[in-house]
This record gives structure tokens, sequence and C-alpha cells, in this order.
């Protein structure tokens, strides 16, 4: 018997929260019959990619300025409808790909001064773009605690370097 779990992340979003845990916490309790319906103020690109390979296909649909619905459904459901589920695609910046004779990259991001849940999507959306050995390192604010547990739940290696300023450097290896 399939569920459908409703979960409205605005009013967090309003309020400066970061709802990953909350979201993530709903996405355990998840059955592959279940589907998935996130509220959000902004398509959750990172989160599209995520759930992906976790299983999960996605629809994506604009309801207006700060209102996206994103419904998730396990690959292991039939489609019901003809549409496919939407691509993922990545706006903010091209990644050249690296040609498998180069040695690996290194990227950077300064997410410092950006709001969450900002840091944490671009950090997500870059690791999505880069090839498998590349490294991405970022310099956050503080030490990025949602991104470190999402790390650990990627198997992502990584390291943290705080700095004298209070912020962190994290430099992650994509595997």
């Amino acid at each position: 018997m399939s569920n459908i779990v409703e979960l409205d992340v605005r009013p967090y979003l309003r309020k400066k929260l970061e709802p990953f845990q909350v979201i993530m916490e709903a996405v355990k309790k998840l059955e592959k019959e279940d589907t998935f319906i996130l509220h959000a103020t902004f398509k959750p690109t990172p989160l599209l990619g995520l759930l992906k390979t976790k299983g999960y296909n996605n629809k994506v649909e604009q309801v207006d300025a700060e209102h996206w619905i994103t419904t998730f459904k396990h690959k292991s459901q039939k489609q019901q409808s003809d549409s496919e589920p939407e691509e993922i695609t990545f706006e903010d910046q091209e990644i050249a790909p690296a040609c498998p004779e180069q040695s690996a990259h290194t990227y950077h991001l300064d997410n410092r001064g950006l709001e969450p849940p900002q840091p944490m999507i671009r950090t997500l959306s870059m690791l999505q773009k880069v090839q498998s050995g590349d490294k991405v390192t970022i310099h956050n604010d503080r030490v990025p605690m949602f991104l470190i547990e999402e790390l650990n739940t990627l198997g992502y290696l990584y390291e943290v370097e705080d700095q004298e300023d209070s912020s962190a450097k994290v430099t992650i290896t994509k595997s």
C-alpha cells in the first residue's frame, strides 16, 4: 500500500533555518511504494541529485515565485504518466570534464557570506559536476555540520581545516 508523505519546508527557509536534516529524516522513513512531496521556496537542485542516488525519480513544478513542489517516487514504481522525470541540470557554472589520462582537478568555492541553504546547495551541485577523484575545496563561515553529515552518508572523504577567523575550509574528494 502506498502512502503520500508531504513535507513543507518553506517556514524553515523563510526563517533562514537549514531544513536538510528534517528532509532526510522524512526520506529515511519512506517505503519504496511511497510518494514524497516536498514544498520549498526554491528548486531543490542538489536534493534532486542526492535522492536520485538513492533511487528516486522526481517531477518539479513551480507554483509561484517562492513555491516549488517536488514529487519524488522510487524508480521501482511504474510511471503513472507518459512524462519523464525532470532532468537535473546545473546553470550556475560549467565544469570541463576531466580527461581520463589527466590527474584529478581541484575546484574552489567561496561560500562565505551566503545564507543557508545556499552553501550546501552550491557544494552538492559542484560535487555532482566534477569527476571521480576530483577535489572540491569550500570556504564557509563555519563548519558545515549538515553537509558533513551528508558527506558521511555519501561516503565522500573530506578534511576540515578551522581558520583563525572562525571560518572553515573543507576539502572533499569525490569518490
